[in-house]
């Protein structure tokens, strides 16, 4: 028996290559910084694509709702129109990204609105826990956000969402770049 304790050494699964995961991560940071310098085209851009994966997406719909010859017709119909509703959906998205990502923004506010409200009338439900009141602040925090983002409106929904795409690249990123220095460093 051994009289001092040495705890297994991280070994990296094999193959993975730590240069990669840092080129990665720096790529992601890189992209991440542009997209918060300008948040407003990063939002338009988002709106373009998402409005473009709709398109395909609605195709697929309408493509897989007659495809299907045993379903009774109104279903084929009613699937199709689905469809349909996201090829405009897409088109209009293309056609007006600013007016997409307002609507989009409001939609995220009228649910941090009412996520807020319930958050905080729920922990005044149960005021016998000791922690309630932490409950009762973000729900309150919550609800302020919500109702900020809507009294900027449509000036918030035209930055909103390229920040919220900037600041998930520079955590992706970051989150990568450690990663890949800590594989580096355990092999």
């Amino acid at each position: 028996m051994s009289d001092s304790f040495n705890p297994p050494r991280f070994l990296p699964p094999h193959g993975l290559k730590p240069g990669w995961f840092i080129g990665f991560g720096a790529f992601l940071i890189v992209l991440g910084t542009l997209a918060a310098l300008d948040t407003i085209t990063t939002t338009l851009a988002s709106m373009v694509i998402l409005g473009a994966l709709m398109i395909i997406g609605g195709v697929a719909q309408v493509m897989q709702s007659f495809a299907h010859r045993g379903l009774p017709v109104p279903n084929q119909w009613l699937s199709g129109l689905i469809g349909g509703l996201y090829i405009l959906g897409g088109i209009l998205l293309i056609e007006e990204p600013a007016t997409g990502s307002i609507f989009i923004t409001a939609i995220l506010a009228g649910c941090l609105i009412f996520a807020g409200l319930a958050r905080t009338f729920w922990a005044g439900g149960h005021r016998t826990n000791k922690h309630w009141i932490v409950l009762a602040l973000s729900g309150l925090v919550t609800l302020l956000v919500g109702i900020l983002l809507y009294m900027t409106l449509p000036w918030s929904g035209l930055w909103l969402i390229g920040m919220f795409i900037a600041i998930e690249l520079l955590m992706a990123g970051f989150a990568t770049l450690l990663f890949g220095f800590s594989l580096r460093n355990t092999i």
